[in-house]
């Protein structure tokens, strides 16, 4: 069943409500500013082993707890901010993940150094099967596995198949021209 189809039949309406704005507003839109890019792989990180509906409640206090995803100052992180992430309640405290969070900002900001931003990093390696994606971001990130990879890459327009054809969000997205469409 696809995402589109899943939150038609969503109960209660709070619940339906929280996964609708993301899936009409967020979800297979291209995203052009790195931190938010950034942001987008954290929450992705972060759902693994858990649900999605878990992370999109907790969306704000992730935002506030990792400095509005701002790299640079992510990868300036100390062990006392590690330390206040890991006693966070309002993220998932998870140390392997709070790790990954810390590394990859350090790794992007090399990537930035190198290609001009982390939107350019990607770019410069579209396009690529799922498998072949799964290995660059498995040699470059960390904690980054299979589902991690396709949900990053198909919530921010790099694969297809966040939106089924026939879903009226589609047309939305495509007016975008999210990469996968090139």
């Amino acid at each position: 069943m696809s995402y589109c189809s899943a939150i038609e039949g969503m109960k209660p309406e709070s619940r339906k409500e929280l996964h609708k704005n993301y899936h009409d507003n967020h979800y297979g839109f291209p995203i052009h500013d790195d931190n938010e890019l950034f942001g987008r792989l954290i929450l992705e990180i972060n759902q693994a082993g858990l649900s999605w509906e878990t992370v999109l409640k907790k969306e704000e206090s992730f935002r506030k707890a990792y400095s509005n995803f701002d790299i640079r100052a992510i990868a300036a992180y100390t062990e006392a901010d590690r330390e206040r992430l890991l006693n966070d309640p309002g993220i998932i405290r998870n140390r392997l993940k709070v790790n990954a969070a810390i590394e990859n900002a350090k790794t992007i900001l090399n990537l930035q150094e190198e290609f001009g931003s982390f939107e350019k990093w990607l770019e410069h390696h579209h396009p690529k099967t799922l498998p072949e994606w799964m290995k660059l971001f498995k040699k470059t990130f960390k904690f980054t596995g299979g589902e991690i990879v396709n949900e990053f890459l198909m919530s921010t327009g790099y694969l297809k198949g966040a939106h089924a054809e026939h879903c009226p969000v589609y047309k939305d997205v495509m007016k975008q021209e999210p990469l996968w469409m090139k």
